[in-house]
């Protein structure tokens, strides 16, 4: 539906820094890079607790790594092998060389396509406004209504993954983070000027969708299921029914005048990153849900230091750009429903196999700017979640089950989420101060490492931090996490455990507000433009251990800077790459990794490098994605055929709308762009990358 206000001066188009447009920064995160980082807890950095770290860190050091080499395997992992390998161990379980890849690389590029290697094919799966459930039309841009977009695919993908259901037939679930609306409707300029519809639409857009996909003949091509009853689809919106469990529901600080038992929720909103479960279900994580609400000045005085904890504007009623969701709402309104926004900032559990099913948020695993929930079994197979706070100066988080994951007992493990530890990490460098002087050079030992441990900040009904009861360390993650000292890192994004090492990935997008004297040896650049990965090893290789090792085997950027490193390879021989954003591993423990926001003035794309043998640190590029898109997912099939990608906000530009779009993907033409998951494999049926 058209608006047919007058065109007016897009709001909160200001300078940005990285490389997202300014429309990206709008409608993805309110233009958080505009404003105050909301942490401003005195947290040392690591600067500052290196000199009274080297007197222990023999004992730390030592401590870590001699109970991983004593690791014998990868508990809960799809292959067990050694956490550390024997360096001169170089050869890989079919004879080649450990983690090789073969595929040759990607050039950096400007192109309105998928660009992919040669002998490689890709192809659409689903895309914005494909019809998901039954009785559902066929996709009109300029006749869109709020009633057609809940039974249509949503817009803005980011996690993907894959269920398979035998060998040619998959269920697939996708996040809707958030949507564009200036990109979405002509002539749109903020939500005040908004039609009801519209804004209606944009509610609809968000959340997620589950579709059945099938294989295309023998290849590793997927596509959309558009024949017969199709039972399992599904879209969740902004305004699905769901439910809380776990140790803070029921609390004062999640009852409403809506909800007045604090346990029940309609929707979920910027779904970001995510993971699934042992036993068969999604978990997706809400990110950057601060920017949905007005009236924050209308809050009690004593709620205002959590709001702009999180982000949340208290000096003004209507924050600039706002959606405006309360206009069809009212519990977006917080000068109305001050507890509205605490009900946000969880991860879901979804099953993808019941579309009947309630969605349930999370309590146990905390309240912050999630970003993924990767689960892994420890020693003695406990649940473990991994997650990232995606911020500037957040936190890396983890949570550990109380009791068993035990195979085939579904009704006793869809209890382990609701009761167990969650701790925050702390990072210790182990090189000096003068060391780590911001210009990229490594340290004296050649690397940028140390150790680090898993701080408790609540355990069920028992808070670990002064001053917080359990459910309000739960409530108010990010402010418990200050209190305990943990550490500040570049925007935590994904976090994924290798299935063969058995070591934790950490993609560091960027942050460009770091300063030279706030860097540190795991976030060694001041005004980081380009982010880095972090990689942390366990104690005994033991997921639910409370000591590790860490190290970045990957700081990116122009391998021509001095101020990138890729784990000691010939810079040379490596792609260029720019702000790390989701990971993924294939069979043999390569990583994978999307981008989000590249700086270097080309489209973000997918990567891939070995973190074992010679070839550690050979990172190459393996796709491109089209215009003003960035690269989310990914997802590689177990068999390894095929690699699905989401392509989120194509043609987010810059000055761009729908009467001058800048990208035409994925119909081409004239078409609107359309964020959309596409699938890539090899033309022969050869393995992905290899």
């Amino acid at each position: 539906m058209a608006n047919l206000s007058p065109r007016r001066t897009l709001p909160l188009l200001t300078p940005h820094k990285g490389g997202r447009s300014a429309l990206t920064c709008r409608f993805r995160c309110g233009n958080a890079c505009a404003h105050d980082v909301p942490n401003t807890s005195d947290n040392r950095y690591f600067g500052d607790v290196v000199a009274e770290a080297m007197s222990r860190r023999g004992v730390l050091r030592a401590g870590a790594l001699g109970a991983i080499v004593a690791g014998t395997g990868v508990a809960g992992a799809a292959a067990a092998t050694p956490a550390l390998a024997d360096p001169d161990d170089r050869r890989g379980p079919h004879g080649g060389p450990k983690g090789s890849l073969s595929f040759a690389a990607v050039q950096p590029n400007t192109d309105d396509q998928i660009t992919v290697p040669a002998d490689y094919r890709n192809a659409l799966v689903v895309a914005w406004g494909d019809p998901v459930l039954p009785g559902a039309p066929e996709f009109d841009f300029d006749n869109q209504t709020a009633e057609a977009q809940e039974k249509q695919f949503g817009y803005n993908c980011d996690f993907v993954t894959v269920f398979p259901m035998g060998s040619d037939r998959a269920l697939m679930w996708v996040n809707h983070e958030y949507t564009d609306e200036t990109l979405m409707f002509r002539g749109y300029t903020d939500g005040t000027a908004a039609t009801e519809e519209q804004i209606k639409i944009a509610l609809a857009a968000h959340g997620g969708s589950v579709v059945e996909i099938e294989r295309a003949g023998r290849t590793g091509q997927w596509k959309l299921v558009t024949r017969g009853s199709r039972r399992y689809n599904r879209r969740i919106t902004a305004t699905t029914p769901m439910r809380f469990s776990g140790p803070a529901a029921g609390h004062d600080l999640l009852k409403t005048p809506a909800d007045r038992t604090g346990r029940k929720v309609y929707g979920m909103l910027n779904n970001c990153a995510g993971g699934t479960t042992p036993w068969g279900t999604v978990l997706t994580a809400e990110e950057n849900f601060n920017q949905y609400f007005v009236g924050g000045n209308g809050v009690p005085e004593a709620q205002k230091a959590a709001l702009t904890r999180y982000g949340i504007p208290t000096n003004a009623a209507i924050p600039d750009g706002s959606r405006r969701f309360d206009r069809v709402d009212e519990r977006f309104d917080l000068a109305k429903h001050h507890n509205e926004v605490n009900r946000f900032g969880w991860i879901v559990e979804i099953d993808p196999f019941d579309p009947d099913s309630v969605p349930v948020k999370r309590t146990a695993l905390g309240r912050f700017a999630h970003e993924a929930a990767t689960t892994t079994l420890s020693r003695d197979h406990r649940l473990v979640a991994y997650m990232g706070d995606d911020s500037r100066f957040e936190y890396v988080y983890k949570f550990v089950s109380k009791e068993r994951y035990i195979p085939g007992h579904d009704r006793h493990n869809r209890t382990l989420l609701d009761e167990g530890t969650l701790y925050v990490a702390r990072f210790t460098g182990d090189s000096p101060k003068s060391e780590i002087d911001g210009s990229g050079k490594l340290p004296r030992d050649r690397e940028f490492d140390g150790a680090g441990e898993w701080i408790p900040l609540v355990s069920g009904d028992r808070s670990y931090v002064q001053g917080m009861t359990a459910a309000e360390v739960l409530i108010y993650t990010r402010l418990a996490a200050d209190k305990v000292g943990a550490t500040k890192m570049d925007r935590p994004e994904d976090v994924e455990r290798n299935p063969v090492n058995g070591a934790i990935y950490v993609a560091l997008t960027n942050n460009s507000n770091r300063t030279a004297a706030q860097v540190d040896e795991a976030n060694p650049r001041p005004s980081n433009r380009h982010g880095h990965i972090l990689e942390i090893v366990e104690s005994r290789d033991d997921a639910a251990a409370t000591r590790f090792a860490w190290s970045l085997p990957l700081v990116c950027g122009d391998p021509g800077d001095p101020n990138t490193y890729f784990a000691g390879y010939d810079k040379t021989k490596v792609s260029p790459i720019s702000c790390p954003d989701n990971v993924a591993f294939d069979g043999a423990g390569n990583l994978w990794i999307s981008t989000d926001g590249n700086a270097l003035g080309t489209n973000d794309g997918l990567f891939a490098m070995p973190v074992e043998g010679r070839e550690r640190g050979h990172l190459r590029q393996f796709l491109t994605v089209p215009v003003g898109a960035e690269t989310c997912g990914p997802f590689i099939t177990e068999d390894q055929r095929s690699v699905f990608v989401a392509v989120q906000h194509p043609g987010e530009a810059d000055d761009a709308s729908p009467d001058n779009p800048a990208s035409h993907w994925p119909d081409g033409g004239d078409s609107q762009p359309r964020p959309g998951v596409a699938v890539a494999w090899h033309s022969r049926g050869e393995r992905i990358g290899s």
